[in-house]
């Protein structure tokens, strides 16, 4: 999985998201020549295209998506801290032709935060998921084997972070837990996935996020650093607790490992090679 799949194309111009703090927005504005550059330093958890990573073996999408404050249209956007250049409906329509030209494929979406977002863009937003997906889409009540969805011609599921569409449609799946640590040091991240795989794995899905995460104090302590830098960092410790994992349904098993600048590294042929463990 990649966390936060969209921020390799944040538009340099855009506002800060209405989601953000007071304090970001009121700097933001009277100091955009320094915060704006400092913010996008610290917003970008990505450099692939959607396209680059799922042929790079992505499966999982973090999708965060957004309306702009005062935007008259229906367009929408994912968000980290700014907006994207691209819409979320062009990035659907590009997923999808990806899968038709890899038919035995199968992508999870998680369609998340969903900031500024009003009932009526939420069945925008779903009718298009089922508009561009079509019979692609799978059904929650379908066990997803991949013997079965091969045989049913399924190659999408999409998790929605809202619990009023998931009684309306039956191809939505209900949100899947992510692990996010919240940590800015490598020891203590893998502590906190540590902690959490003894509580025991979900029944379902879910995803052990293996990235960092800058604090005030962080960026100020590294007046110099970026969110690639501090990845970059400590991706060899990581690289090591991920080939301990194993997956499966037991109590310590990991099921979805989702982490920043993926095309870094061996992230990505690390996670798939836990599958020989089975």
């Amino acid at each position: 999985g990649s966390h936060d799949t969209m921020t390799y194309c944040l538009d340099k111009s855009s506002a800060v998201s209405g989601n953000e703090s007071k304090l970001v927005k009121f700097l933001n504005k009277c100091m955009p020549c320094i915060v704006h550059p400092i913010i996008m330093k610290w917003s970008i958890t990505q450099v692939l295209t959607v396209t680059e990573q799922l042929e790079a073996g992505v499966r999982y999408l973090d999708f965060r998506i957004a309306h702009k404050a005062n935007d008259p249209s229906m367009n929408l956007y994912f968000v980290h801290m700014v907006y994207t250049t691209v819409t979320v409906q062009d990035i659907l329509w590009e997923i999808l032709r990806w899968l038709e030209t890899h038919p035995q494929e199968v992508v999870i979406i998680a369609c998340r935060n969903f900031d500024g977002l009003t009932k009526r863009l939420h069945n925008h937003l779903v009718a298009c998921i089922k508009e561009i997906f079509q019979c692609k889409l799978c059904p929650r009540n379908v066990v997803p084997t991949l013997r079965t969805l091969w045989h049913l011609g399924h190659q999408v599921i999409v998790s929605y972070e809202e619990e009023m569409e998931l009684g309306k449609h039956c191809e939505l799946w209900p949100p899947i837990p992510y692990w996010w640590g919240n940590k800015t040091s490598t020891r203590a991240l893998i502590r906190y996935l540590e902690r959490m795989k003894r509580t025991g794995r979900p029944g379902k899905f879910f995803v052990a996020g293996i990235n960092l995460t800058e604090n005030l104090r962080y960026i100020l302590v590294h007046p110099f650093g970026s969110l690639k830098k501090m990845t970059l960092q400590s991706l060899p410790c990581l690289k090591i607790w991920i080939k301990q994992q194993y997956p499966g349904p037991k109590r310590k098993c990991i099921n979805i490992i989702a982490g920043d600048f993926i095309g870094n590294n061996d992230f990505v042929k690390d996670v798939i090679e836990l599958n020989t463990k089975i």
